[in-house]
């Protein structure tokens, strides 16, 4: 037996919908709705803290806590992915994440939130995305055509950049209008909706060749299937460190533009309004092009260092039109990035591991994210914060470069389904 074939998964019967059905119009304009709140509400948290503690260590902390219980918890909540109804996944996490955030929104109301309660909140959204994002990478390719799976991504993450454009954009300028409280309280209602859109969406179930349910079996298939394709093992491992030293640099931005007279929370708002613009163009032009997987690792990887040096090259020009064109680059090729490394992975995973792998991989990748938050608000106490931010963009530049001479790398980006094996990217 091949390895391709013992891991093997069918699902229930269904047919293959076409791009823009019932299901995924339902789902895309509930995320669309979440989308703008999350954009939204991140900035009004990260000023708020500042603003409370006037600590860039208390802000790290508290996104570090925020982030480490999904990073921890992924791999066990990809295995009940796979056994449970996705749909229902959906639906009930953004029921949840909707019910704390607007607990927070009404205590900040009644003048009555302190940290340790949006503390809470976060960790909250933490555990609810650990099972919501795999249940939707491994839903996708099931309810759009396996041919129509890059324009899926691109189109769904569009509604996120196309939310962060508005969002980031108005964000600095709301906090000073409206201030945190409202906002909270719109991101809470946002998530509510989102799970009002997901209950008529339709996903199939999946039908397992073991029927009974034993986790550390079906935790142990999704390791071993990532860790068996060296393609899959060395882009996850280079994300690691890439996710690792981006969010330093990009965490570190808040605080530049506070501190740096001149910029502030509006120019902030502006250059991560053109960070977002960008990646908009760039998901879009994902959405509508059709490209040749033989070229897509050539294209892949000139954007991957376009987008880096675009990064370390913010922090140089204190200036607001200099550093949003650069920031519009840095998401533009960063979107094709993620298109491309998306796709491959749903048309290449089986649908009966996706939950499995999506989460190991998430896992895997970020898992030094919660100490790149740490450290970013640790190092921002001690050290000067330009050089900072451009050194960690340019070690994102040098740990990209080797996957140029990684063959397998080289052939699971340009994977093609229709000619292609699993037994190619080993």
């Amino acid at each position: 037996m091949t390895a391709s074939a013992q891991f093997a998964g069918t699902a229930a019967p269904a047919a293959k919908p076409r791009l823009w059905n019932t299901s995924f119009f339902l789902l895309w304009q509930g995320q669309l709705v979440s989308a703008l709140g999350d954009a939204v509400y991140a900035i009004a948290l990260g000023f708020w803290v500042l603003q409370k503690t006037g600590s860039t260590a208390v802000m790290g902390t508290l996104m570090a806590a925020s982030t480490l219980p999904r990073v921890a918890i992924a791999p066990f909540a990809g295995v009940l992915v796979d056994r449970l109804d996705r749909k229902w996944i959906l639906v009930a996490m953004d029921a949840v994440r909707g019910f704390f955030v607007v607990l927070v929104g009404v205590a900040a109301f009644t003048g009555h939130v302190q940290v340790w309660m949006v503390l809470v909140a976060g960790i909250v959204i933490s555990i609810a995305s650990a099972f919501f994002n795999p249940a939707v990478g491994s839903a996708l390719p099931d309810i759009v055509p396996t041919g129509s799976i890059l324009r899926a991504n691109s189109a769904f993450a569009l509604l996120q950049t196309g939310s962060g454009v508005v969002g980031s954009a108005a964000g600095g300028f709301l906090y000073q209008l409206l201030g945190a409280p409202l906002m909270f309280l719109a991101n809470g209602i946002s998530y509510l909706v989102a799970a009002v859109a997901s209950l008529p969406v339709h996903v199939p179930k999946v039908r397992h060749e073991t029927p009974e349910f034993r986790f550390f079996h079906d935790l142990k298939a999704g390791l071993t299937f990532v860790w068996q394709y060296r393609g899959i093992r060395n882009m996850v491992l280079t994300a690691g460190a890439l996710n690792f030293f981006a969010v330093l640099g990009i965490t570190l931005l808040l605080p530049l533009f506070q501190r740096t007279p001149g910029l502030g929370s509006a120019g902030y708002g502006i250059v991560m309004a053109a960070l977002t613009g960008g990646m908009f163009a760039g998901f879009l032009f994902t959405s509508m092009r059709h490209i040749a997987y033989r070229r897509r690792f050539l294209i892949f990887f000139f954007c991957g260092c376009g987008s880096m040096a675009c990064a370390a090259g913010l922090p140089l020009w204190l200036s607001v039109p200099m550093m949003a064109a650069l920031a519009a680059g840095f998401g533009a090729a960063n979107a094709v990035v993620n298109s491309f490394l998306n796709a491959t992975l749903q048309t290449a995973v089986p649908q009966n591991l996706r939950g499995k792998v999506f989460s190991l991989i998430g896992t895997i990748a970020g898992g030094l994210t919660p100490i790149a938050f740490a450290a970013a608000g640790g190092l921002a106490e001690v050290l000067p914060l330009r050089p900072l931010i451009a050194a960690a963009f340019a070690v994102t530049l040098l740990s990209f470069v080797p996957l140029a001479f990684s063959p397998p790398t080289r052939r699971l980006i340009n994977y093609d389904p229709a000619t292609s094996t699993l037994e190619d990217i080993r």
